[in-house]
């Protein structure tokens, strides 16, 4: 049976059970049964690499002895174990035991749930997951694309859409900056994964060549999720790609500590990032920030941290929503700010149905680096494909459909798509990045007073049919 032929039928197998209500708990369910499965094939193999190696998890609760066999228990008695001992268990593992695997499964499990009712369909699942061997590298990478199908199914589901950058739009970005090993990654609001994944890919691809440049690349990610589910999914995410101790994706949320405490010490060279947008925080969050910044706009708090955690020499790539870019007062300090201590060398508009169906908002991606002010900013407007009206769930973007904007990168002219502002322009408008493609022929509807003057004539013209055929009517009655 195929990697994508067992997830599916996993899913429907959940679907039977009266516990698992939607895509969003189904996806959850999936997940935490799958990170059990996958860090005990992990612990397998460090056990026989690593001399003294111990698991996190008590050898009671490690997959291997209560899941892998098929005739093992089910019914009640697994559901009892799973909800009165293995979660009690698990979320209360003492994180003072070394290593940081362990604080990764206490804090997988500190809000997960399991929302299956019958413990002979939670028996079907278990066993249809055994039929994956994650040190299996070719069923991991197959496993790997499957679950980002998982979290692609993330958009239809709810609200949990706003976890789910497109991975075109990650790729893209990622390329952009080329991280390299070495070089301190930081995702302020990783949702699952998508940039970390990305970052991870690139960096294998093209910089690791030896056991010293992956450890290289495994010590400089930094990340936090602020909910459990994507939390969640992103950890998992992070052991489907190798990584062995990904509790460097903390489950908190960035904006709660004060900027001020913000120091030197963490500083980062790269912010690869969609943070949440038209959402607002909750109340005091603001007043972590100067008063000059404070806002409950969580998309505004998010830049103002990422300028201040970046390094000089530092590069970002940040999603924004057109809001930020025309927005006054509070957006417009925060603009002044970022064109000051950074160069904003460019900015790609995206159309607004890049991320639906979750969003329908206009975005654009912010490249910056920290440490000169900007001269000039380059605009970029990415354009849907000839022949295709907008991006949709059955027609999304695709990486290669950055391809015209990566080949203009590195030798910029002005063309139909792109646009030079200098700073004093930019300073002469207030700040307001909102800038449209000058290139752009807009359509002429032609003078306002003389179309209201058409309008008028056209309606007394109507008026007189209607009164010439109201005397008809009253002619003929009358006959």
């Amino acid at each position: 049976m195929s990697v994508r032929t067992l997830v599916k039928s996993i899913q429907d197998i959940m679907r039977q059970d009266v516990g698992v209500d939607g895509d969003a708990q189904r996806i959850s369910q999936l997940c935490w049964m799958f990170f059990l499965k996958i860090i005990d094939d992990q612990d397998s193999e460090l056990e026989l690499m690593q001399e003294g190696y111990a698991s996190p998890i008590p050898p009671r609760f490690q997959w291997r002895n209560w899941a892998a066999d098929p005739e093992g228990i089910t019914g009640d008695e697994l559901l009892d174990f799973v909800n009165d001992e293995l979660f009690p268990a698990l979320k209360d593992l003492q994180t003072a035991q070394p290593g940081g695997r362990v604080r990764v499964v206490r804090s997988v499990f500190e809000d997960a749930y399991n929302y299956m009712k019958s413990g002979q369909l939670m028996r079907q699942v278990i066993n249809k997951i055994n039929g994956v061997d994650f040190n299996n590298l070719k069923e991991r990478q197959h496993f790997g694309d499957i679950y980002e199908q998982v979290l692609n199914d993330l958009q239809s589901a709810g609200n949990a859409g706003e976890y789910y950058t497109p991975r075109a739009v990650t790729a893209f970005m990622t390329d952009r900056l080329d991280p390299k090993p070495g070089e301190v990654l930081f995702d302020p609001a990783c949702g699952t994964g998508g940039f970390l994944t990305c970052s991870i890919k690139h960096m294998r691809q093209r910089y690791v060549k030896t056991p010293d440049d992956e450890n290289l690349l495994q010590a400089s990610l930094r990340a936090v999720e602020k909910k459990q589910l994507p939390h969640m999914l992103c950890v998992t995410n992070m052991l489907l790609h190798g990584i062995e101790d990904p509790s460097f994706v903390r489950h908190n949320n960035t904006l709660a500590r004060p900027y001020i405490s913000y120091t030197q010490s963490d500083r980062v060279d790269i912010v690869l990032t969609n943070p949440p947008f038209g959402g607002r925080e909750e109340d005091g969050i603001e007043s972590n920030f100067p008063q000059h910044f404070q806002t409950r706009e969580t998309a505004d708090l998010f830049l103002a941290l990422i300028i201040r955690l970046l390094k000089n020499g530092g590069r970002a790539a940040v999603v924004l929503p057109d809001g930020t870019l025309f927005g006054e007062g509070v957006k417009t300090r925060l603009k002044e700010h970022l064109l000051t201590e950074c160069n904003l060398h460019t900015i790609v508009r995206l159309p607004n149905s890049v991320f639906k169906p979750y969003a329908s908002i206009g975005t654009n991606l912010l490249f910056f680096e920290k440490g000169t002010p900007t001269k000039d900013v380059w605009y970029y407007e990415h354009r849907v494909p000839d022949g295709q009206k907008a991006y949709s769930m059955t027609r999304p973007v695709r990486v290669e459909h950055f391809q015209e904007c990566v080949d203009w990168w590195e030798n910029r002219e002005e063309s139909e798509s792109a646009w030079k502002v200098s700073i004093d322009d930019i300073k002469s408008r207030n700040y307001n990045l909102d800038i449209k493609n000058p290139h752009t022929v807009e359509e002429d509807h032609g003078d306002p007073l003389e179309l209201l003057a058409k309008l008028n004539e056209s309606e007394a013209k109507v008026a007189d049919l209607r009164n010439q055929l109201k005397a008809i009517l009253e002619e003929a009655l009358l006959r």
